[in-house]
């Protein structure tokens, strides 16, 4: 959606307001209300502000932009996380204000735009389908396989030539499937699942080799690599992701959710 400097500010507004009022549903563990560092806020409410938050700025800023980086790290209904989030909505009402964003250089929600909307609310959309009416058969996310045939229905919203195939390129002298690879758009994904025998370590070198093999395919211009972590089995998640965007930056690009 198109949307004016006046009515960005507006909307945003309106969601400063509603933190103002997320904040003051504040609990400690014990049930009082002494802030400290385990004190949440209301988790439906903040769950369904944050939500609003990300869809409203997928609408006029690009995924890199380090507002939307930092909203999409802030999913724990955490006073501190909710008190950040309303401090980073009024810093970006001040920068549109004094047209630091320009709207106008945004106002299309790009192809990458599309990604980051649905590898944020993954974990979302895994966690309602466990609750069907009268406890039909689901889909119960327990492994990798399980995350690629979500994120397959997932990318057909917006992507019409999804393709699963396999290639061969002189990588380790043996062939590769690919999870996803986004033909016109050039663009391949790359899905992982954490587990307990996975370490930091272990992850970060399978994709340094993952991001050497997929620079020799043809048809990838561009590498994500979206790896699920449900259970935040893995220790320094930021750190992962800085280290290999860093070194990285234009062709492939790590998101480690939620």
């Amino acid at each position: 959606m198109k949307m004016t400097k006046q009515q960005a500010i507006s909307e945003l507004n309106l969601l400063i307001s509603k933190g103002s009022d997320i904040l003051k549903t504040k609990r400690s563990p014990n049930g009082s209300s002494v802030i400290g560092l385990q004190v949440t806020v209301d988790y439906k409410l903040y769950i369904s502000w944050h939500t609003n938050i990300l869809d409203l700025l997928s609408s006029f800023l690009p995924p890199e932009n380090h507002y939307f980086v930092k909203f999409s790290k802030m999913e724990r209904n955490t006073f501190s996380n909710a008190n950040v989030c309303k401090e980073l909505l009024c810093g970006l009402v001040e920068q549109i204000e004094r047209d630091f964003i320009s709207l106008e250089e945004n106002t299309d929600t790009d192809n990458l735009s599309d990604l980051y909307r649905i590898f944020s609310r993954f974990h979302h959309v895994a966690r309602q389908l466990r609750s069907r009416h009268s406890n039909r058969t689901t889909l119960n996310i327990q492994d990798e396989y399980d995350v690629q045939d979500l994120l397959h229905a997932l990318l057909k919203l917006f992507f019409d030539d999804v393709r699963t195939e396999e290639w061969t390129p002189s990588y380790a002298g043996g062939s590769s499937r690919m999870d996803f690879l986004l033909k016109n758009e050039k663009l391949v994904i790359e899905v992982k699942k954490s587990r307990n025998s996975m370490s930091d370590k272990e992850l970060g070198e399978q994709l340094i080799i993952d991001i050497e093999k997929y620079q020799k395919h043809p048809d990838c211009e561009r590498l994500i690599c979206f790896i699920y972590d449900p259970e935040g089995l893995f220790g320094n998640p930021t750190g992962i992701e800085n280290d290999l965007n860093s070194k990285h930056s234009g062709f492939a690009e790590i998101m480690i959710k939620p």
